[in-house]
C-alpha cells in the first residue's frame, strides 16, 4: 500500500499535474461562481478535452475542476443571492443577508474556511472508507451487482421531490430502453436501430450526459439575459477575510456534524451535494441557540454549515463512483464517463489492478482543496468580476465548446447529433418535470445491469431466489423496498399527527 501511496504521490507532484489542478481549480471556480454553470456542466466541458491527455494528468484537472466548482457556487450565494450552483441553495439564507449588512469579506471567510475544512474531512473519508468498501466488493457476484443498481434507482425515487418519485422511474426505464440501442454482446444481434447503422454501436455515453445538462441549463439561462443583477461592492481586506478562520475553529461541533452529513449523503447514490446543503442548513438550525436569528445573517454558523456539507458531500460521492462503478452524484456521473473515456472501469478491481490511479485521485483532491484555499485568498475580486460578465457572451461561447467537445470524441458528426437530440430531450424533461438524472443513470448503469442479471440467471439456473437468500443481495434489496416504503409512511404518520393536533386545539 506504502509503494501506491509513493507512486500516487510522485505522480502528482510533478509540474504538469500541478498545474493542471491548478488551472482546474482556477477554471471552475470561475464557473461555479457564475449562477447557472454548474459544476457537472464544467466537468462535461473538460471531459472531451481531456481525451487526448495521458491519465496521470487528466485526472488532476477533473479533480481541480471538480472541487473548486462545487466550491465556486458560494461566491454568487453570497453576493448576489442566486448560488453558483444547486449545492450552494443554502447559503444564500444567511450569505446574503451578512453581506448585506456589510459584512461581505467576513461571509465569504466563513463560506470558504468551512468548506475547505469540510472538503478535507470528506478527503480522509475518502482515504478510510473506499479501501475497505473495495474490498468488501470483491466478494460481489452478479447478484450482488444487479441489487445494487436496484438500490441506485431507489435512492433516486425516495429523494425525489413529492409527487415525482413515480416520474423518476418513469426516467429511468427511459435511460434503460436507450440503454438497450446497438449491439447485444450476448446474442450478437442488433437491437432497436430501426436501420441507422450509426446506432449499431449505441449512444455514446459522453454526448449523451452533456447533452442533457448543458442544453436545457443554457436555454434556462437565456430566460435571465437582461435581468438586473443584486452584486453587492464590497471592500475587500484581506487581513479580515482571513480573521474569519479562528472564527470558524470555535464552531467544531458544527462542522463535524454538517461534514458527517455530506459524507453520508454523497455516499448515497444519486444524491449530491444540493440535498447535503439544505439538511445541513436544517440540522444547525435545529441544534442552536437561536434558530429565530437563522435568515438574518447574524450568525457564523448558519452560513458555516451549509458549505462544510456541501464540500463534505463531494469525497462522499466519490466512494460509491470509485469502488463500485455508481456515482454518488451528476459531478461524479461525469467523471465516471471521463474514466471509461480513457479505457478505466472504476469498481473493486481499480484498487487491486490501478492502485496508482486510485491514489492519484485521493492526493490530487486533497491537493485541489489546497489550491482552493490559497486562490480563494488572492482571487477573490477576479471571481467577483467573473460574476458580472453577461450571459449572451458566455451562453454561445459554451455551446460552441460543447458541440467542438462532442465532435472531437471520435470525429464524427453523428455524436453532434446525439448532444442536440439528448440535449432536446433533456428539455422537454424539464419543461414536464422529469427529473433528469435518472435518465442518465439507466443509460450508463443499463448494460451493467442487464450483464449482470444474464449472470446471475445463468449461474443460478434461471432462478431469482439468490438475489434473496445471499446475505449482501437480500440486504441490499431490503434496503431499496425500504427506501421506497418508509418516505411515504413517514409523510402519512406525520399527516396524521398534525391533523390530531389540530383537532385537540379546535
Amino acid at each position: 500500500m506504502y509503494d501506491l501511496v509513493l507512486q500516487g504521490a510522485a505522480s502528482v507532484f510533478q509540474p504538469w499535474p500541478l498545474i493542471a489542478i491548478m488551472v482546474g481549480v482556477a477554471g471552475g471556480l470561475v464557473i461555479g461562481s457564475i449562477p447557472g454553470l454548474t459544476s457537472t456542466m464544467a466537468i462535461a466541458l473538460l471531459v472531451p478535452i481531456t481525451y487526448a491527455m495521458d491519465i496521470k494528468i487528466a485526472l488532476p484537472l477533473l479533480m481541480g475542476v471538480y472541487c473548486g466548482a462545487i466550491s465556486g457556487g458560494l461566491v454568487g450565494a453570497i453576493l448576489l443571492n442566486i448560488p453558483g450552483t444547486p449545492a450552494s441553495a443554502s447559503t444564500c439564507l444567511d450569505g446574503f443577508p451578512m453581506a448585506a449588512k456589510g459584512q461581505a469579506t467576513r461571509a465569504l471567510g466563513l463560506a470558504v474556511y468551512s468548506s475547505m475544512i469540510g472538503g478535507t474531512i470528506s478527503g480522509l473519508a475518502l482515504m478510510t472508507i473506499a479501501p475497505l468498501l473495495a474490498k468488501v466488493a470483491l466478494s460481489f457476484g452478479p447478484w450482488e451487482y444487479f441489487s445494487l443498481v436496484v438500490f441506485t434507482f431507489s435512492c433516486i425515487s425516495a429523494m425525489s421531490v413529492k409527487g415525482r418519485a413515480v416520474k423518476a422511474f418513469m426516467a429511468a426505464f427511459i435511460g434503460l430502453a436507450l440503454a438497450l440501442v446497438g449491439l447485444d454482446e450476448a446474442s450478437g444481434q442488433v437491437r432497436m436501430t430501426f436501420g441507422f447503422t450509426s446506432l449499431e454501436a449505441g449512444f455514446n455515453e459522453l454526448p449523451a450526459l452533456i447533452g442533457l445538462y448543458a442544453i436545457p441549463q443554457l436555454l434556462a439561462d437565456c430566460d435571465d439575459i437582461g435581468k438586473a443583477g443584486t452584486l453587492l461592492k464590497i471592500d475587500y481586506n484581506l487581513r479580515t477575510f482571513m480573521g474569519t478562520f479562528s472564527e470558524v475553529m470555535t464552531r467544531k461541533r458544527d462542522l463535524l456534524r454538517s461534514s458527517f452529513i455530506g459524507i453520508v449523503i454523497g455516499i448515497l447514490p444519486g444524491v449530491g451535494p444540493g440535498l447535503s446543503n439544505i439538511v445541513a442548513y436544517s440540522q444547525a438550525k435545529r441544534a442552536s441557540k437561536h434558530p429565530e436569528k437563522y435568515g438574518t445573517g447574524e450568525l457564523p454558523e448558519s452560513v458555516m454549515s451549509p458549505e462544510a456539507a456541501n464540500n463534505a458531500s463531494m469525497g462522499g460521492a466519490l466512494i460509491p463512483m470509485l469502488t463500485l462503478g455508481i456515482p454518488g452524484d451528476a459531478s461524479t456521473l461525469m467523471m465516471l464517463g471521463a474514466f471509461m473515456l480513457h479505457g478505466i472501469d472504476p469498481g473493486p478491481l481499480l484498487f487491486r489492478d490501478n492502485g496508482t490511479i486510485v491514489w492519484i485521485a485521493f492526493i490530487s483532491f486533497f491537493v485541489a482543496f489546497a489550491f482552493c484555499t490559497v486562490i480563494y485568498h488572492f482571487f477573490i475580486p477576479l471571481t467577483v468580476k467573473a460574476i458580472s460578465v453577461p450571459r449572451y457572451y458566455v451562453i454561445p461561447i459554451l455551446l460552441i465548446l460543447c458541440v467542438v467537445g462532442c465532435y472531437a470524441l471520435n470525429n464524427r458528426m453523428f455524436d453532434v447529433y446525439c448532444f442536440l437530440g439528448f440535449g432536446l430531450l433533456g428539455y422537454l424533461l424539464e419543461i414536464a418535470r422529469v427529473p433528469v438524472l435518472p435518465v442518465i443513470l439507466g443509460l450508463i448503469l443499463g448494460p451493467m445491469a442487464e450483464k449482470q442479471l444474464r449472470l446471475a440467471l445463468a449461474f443460478g439456473q434461471d432462478s431469482l431466489t439468490p438475489f434473496f437468500t445471499r446475505p449482501i443481495s437480500g440486504t441490499i434489496l431490503a434496503v431499496a423496498i425500504l427506501s421506497l416504503i418508509v418516505p411515504p409512511l413517514l409523510a402519512r404518520y406525520r399527516s396524521y399527527r398534525r391533523r390530531s393536533l389540530n383537532e385537540e386545539i379546535a
